[in-house]
């Protein structure tokens, strides 16, 4: 966002930020919401409940399960046994990212859907809340993620920490808030509550962590334990956006703060329009590269005939995409390699994909892809448009002495080039079948998010749980 399109708002005296925050997101109606709006919010549910149950297999998923002893009514996407609504949203939101397969903000880049949408669905479940309040839940848990992402841009990365467990708490809180009913002053309340439970270290991908995937599950915990605290009477900081110790100034150390993001447009104007959704299972800004690949292949290119390839890249992802760069050309695992460039380019030009199959422990020792991405590096480009736009290139150079350079404008599934909805109903069903669920559970899944808006209240997620 430009900050010459943003207008300082008008906030009473001694009235806080979150205050005001709160009562625009209080006074949202699902009748004053565009249509795009109510689209993405979907879009973006159906998505995250195709990626629950892909994960409902995995390693750590079990261990998360196994590791949580809350009892209750509550469903965890996939799975046979209720727990309860604290336990079915940290579950949930860790598999929606778990296989970072889920949304992205282009523009400013930050998962948005993991940390609300599992928030709101705990909270209505439990609640006894309708399908109209989950839809605002999800449309103001998101907008409010996109916002406070807006208001220190890059500098909670810099700063050591993971913004989708940071800001994603709020969001968390917004969405569960917004789904409870919760007034103004619970809200502001609520934001206050879920600044404090804000976490998420940087050190999450050494030696094959698993916390990365954890964060966002831990903010939907977070914000509807916050919105539930608020709703009860405990009293969070009115101060959470501008205080002399504020989630921004703390997180973000000191970065220079442009707290107009939070209001400006806001109930007008829905930032969360910007989501993009993911084609390929791995970090977002090496999707662009990937398509680059996958046409060097059609162009009846071998590997074997390939000497080196040369990329022009941002500066921004290098530390995390790039380098070490002998790290990033022989991972140590499938999930290490999700955030490989040279890995994930060698795997989409050898296999025309990069979805959950070409992402396992067994790829990464695969010498065939290994050898391919040890021929791949690259060199910053300052003129580099990231994080407005993904863009992709590649400079091939063949044993023949030709060269092939190719290059993407931007991201597939972005505002660009966006997914249409039968394309992610494509991608739910194939999430829904890695998850080893049948396709009359799918189905299901899927009624139930289309229907949503409509459903009376959220008992109908008990009829999805699974053995």
């Amino acid at each position: 966002m430009n900050t010459t399109d943003l207008r300082p708002a008008k906030i009473a005296p001694g009235q806080a930020l979150a205050e005001l925050f709160s009562e625009r997101l209080v006074a949202l109606v699902p009748e004053n919401l565009p249509a795009k709006t109510v689209s993405v919010a979907i879009d973006d549910l159906i998505d995250a409940a195709g990626l629950c149950a892909a994960a409902r297999g995995s390693d750590y998923i079990a261990a998360l399960m196994d590791g949580w002893d809350g009892e209750g009514a509550c469903t965890a996407i996939g799975h046979a046994r209720p727990i309860d609504a604290a336990g079915a949203a940290l579950v949930n939101g860790t598999a929606i990212h778990g296989e970072d397969f889920d949304d992205t903000l282009e523009g400013a880049p930050i998962r948005v859907g993991a940390m609300v949408i599992p928030a709101v669905l705990a909270a209505c479940e439990r609640h006894g809340r309708s399908g109209r309040d989950a839809l605002m839940g999800i449309v103001a848990g998101m907008e409010t993620v996109c916002r406070v992402n807006q208001v220190v841009p890059g500098a909670i990365h810099k700063a050591g920490f993971h913004p989708v467990g940071v800001l994603g708490a709020l969001g968390g809180a917004a969405g569960a808030g917004i789904a409870l009913g919760l007034d103004t002053t619970q809200m502001a309340r609520a934001l206050g509550i879920a600044g404090s439970f804000a976490s998420g270290l940087g050190e999450f991908l050494t030696e094959g962590a698993w916390t990365k995937r954890l964060h966002p599950g831990w903010a939907a915990h977070s914000g509807y334990r916050a919105a539930m605290l608020a709703k009860a009477g405990f009293v969070g900081p009115r101060t959470i956006f501008e205080g002399r110790r504020n989630v921004f100034k703390v997180f973000g150390r000191d970065a220079p703060a442009r707290t107009e993001a939070l209001l400006d447009g806001l109930g007008e104007r829905f930032l969360m329009e910007a989501i993009a959704f993911k084609p390929y299972a791995c970090g977002t800004m090496i999707h662009p590269y990937i398509d680059c690949m996958i046409e060097l292949a059609g162009r009846g290119v071998r590997a074997d005939d390939i000497v080196e390839i040369v990329c022009e890249a941002a500066e921004g992802p290098v530390d995390r995409l790039w380098e070490p760069l002998p790290e990033k050309h022989r991972p140590s695992s499938g999930y290490a390699a999700k955030f490989s460039m040279p890995f994930g380019m060698a795997v989409g030009f050898l296999e025309g994909d990069a979805g959950l199959a070409q992402f396992t422990d067994r790829k990464a020792r695969d010498e065939r892809i290994l050898a391919l991405a040890g021929r791949i590096r690259y060199v910053v480009d300052p003129a580099n448009p990231y994080p407005v736009d993904y863009t992709g290139h590649i400079r091939a150079t063949m044993t023949d002495g030709t060269v092939h350079e190719i290059r993407r404008p931007h991201m597939r599934g972005g505002r660009h080039a966006p997914l249409t909805r039968e394309e992610l109903v494509a991608k739910f069903h194939g999430n829904v079948a890695h998850g080893g669920l049948s396709p009359e559970y799918g189905g299901r899944l899927l009624d139930f998010c289309l229907d949503l808006p409509n459903l009376p209240d959220l008992g109908a997620l008990s009829a999805l749980r699974a053995a």
